[in-house]
């Protein structure tokens, strides 16, 4: 294997087994050029830090995957990784309530770059980088060893790539359209060729659940961002007396009526608003509008005609304006899954935005990733998803 020199400056992380390698991190940078090749990384005083490879994603420019010099990164090495992550999420493969789950969580399973997701019998494999790419026919061929019950396989190329659509199917028979799943006993219809979105993001299972466990009982709910709905339908699933969805997509609308139908539920009993949340915030309030629960889960950026939006600049001012809506001792949950926005610093720009609405507030619960996004020890940032619920007073 060829031998990567790594600077000095940034060497005792490596020492203390983080995987991630960043381009400052690289003593020669010409080294980005061997797509696909597993290197050996060497401080400059000829220590041995790892084996793995280079290739550029929005997270950084590798991986190291092992600390084992003579290990061979072959077929071999990758059924193995995917037996252990296999193993850990048994109680989900077993059970009768939700069919779909991650079964292996890229650098958290021992191979960034690289998760897979399982949806009623098919996967989803998800490609981070080209270089993790170039070994797709034996990563492919050792999780199909490990899962030979598996109906189908998509893929999603989520790197720049001109050459490649965004999703395929490259294994098996195709999954039906809608692809039912179930989650906690609720039921989501599901596309998995559907560009780079399947229709319910997998790691908000937990907070789901606490809609359908009671939280949302005999009170009106007003998801914000709300994509297809999900939240919505497990607040009714819970017994929500209404709920109110709101997103800027057009698709949005059609998209939350299935996910109410595919549960028995009349969509025609639901809100489902196509319109930004920051205009809806103010007319909500010229209409005097109030909730006894309101979800704010807004990507991490995002940019329409007249607002740009961005977590770690607008949280605080996206809080003040939904808590004016909150009911009296009413229930807010604040979620992010910015990775470069600490929990700490997420809580003080929720709670800022709460006291300038001139509210009062007890936080009642926090959530981060669900134990199916496994998680590397050596790789704080792996913890992406911040959840926090408030009584707001």
């Amino acid at each position: 294997m060829k031998k990567v020199l790594l600077n000095e400056k940034n060497i005792k992380k490596f020492q203390r087994g983080y995987p991630l390698i960043q381009e400052i991190d690289l003593k020669n940078r010409a080294d980005l050029e061997r797509i696909g090749e597993w290197l050996t990384f060497y401080s400059q005083d000829n220590q041995y830090l790892g084996t793995g490879y280079l290739g550029r994603q929005n997270k950084g420019v590798g991986w190291i995957i092992t600390h084992d010099p003579d290990r061979k990164i072959n077929q071999s090495f990758f059924a193995h990784l995917f037996r252990q992550a296999l193993a850990k999420r048994q109680p989900l493969f077993h059970s009768e309530e939700t069919t779909a789950f991650r079964v292996f969580n890229g650098e958290g399973d021992g191979l960034g770059g690289v998760t897979v997701d399982i949806y009623n019998g098919f996967a989803v494999l998800s490609w981070y980088n080209d270089s993790i790419y170039y070994h797709q026919k034996v990563i492919l061929a050792a999780l199909l060893a490990e899962l030979p019950e598996i109906s189908g396989v998509y893929e999603k190329i989520r790197f720049a790539s001109p050459d490649l659509p965004e999703s395929q199917l490259i294994w098996g028979e195709p999954a039906p359209e809608p692809l039912i799943i179930r989650e906690n006993g609720i039921h989501f219809a599901t596309y998995l060729n559907d560009g780079l979105m399947t229709g319910i993001f997998l790691d908000q299972r937990d907070v789901r659940n606490l809609l359908i466990d009671g939280l949302a009982s005999g009170r009106t709910v007003l998801n914000t961002f709300s994509y297809t709905g999900a939240f919505s339908v497990a607040a009714a699933m819970g017994g929500a007396a209404e709920t109110t969805s709101v997103d800027l997509a057009k698709r949005s609308l059609p998209k939350t009526r299935e996910q109410f139908s595919v549960n028995g539920l009349d969509p025609d009993d639901h809100r489902i608003i196509v319109m930004d949340v920051f205009e809806f915030f103010n007319y909500a309030v010229r209409k005097q509008l109030m909730y006894d629960v309101v979800i704010l889960d807004p990507p991490s950026f995002s940019r329409n005609r007249k607002n740009t939006f961005s977590v770690t600049k607008n949280y605080s001012e996206l809080t003040e304006n939904a808590v004016k809506l909150i009911t009296k001792d009413g229930v807010l949950i604040a979620s992010t899954n910015a990775a470069n926005l600490p929990m700490e610093r997420f809580m003080v720009m929720v709670e800022q935005g709460i006291r300038k609405a001139q509210r009062s507030y007890k936080q009642i619960g926090r959530h981060r990733l669900p134990f199916d996004f496994a998680l590397s020890k050596d790789f704080k940032e792996g913890n992406y998803l911040k959840v926090l619920v408030y009584r707001v007073q």
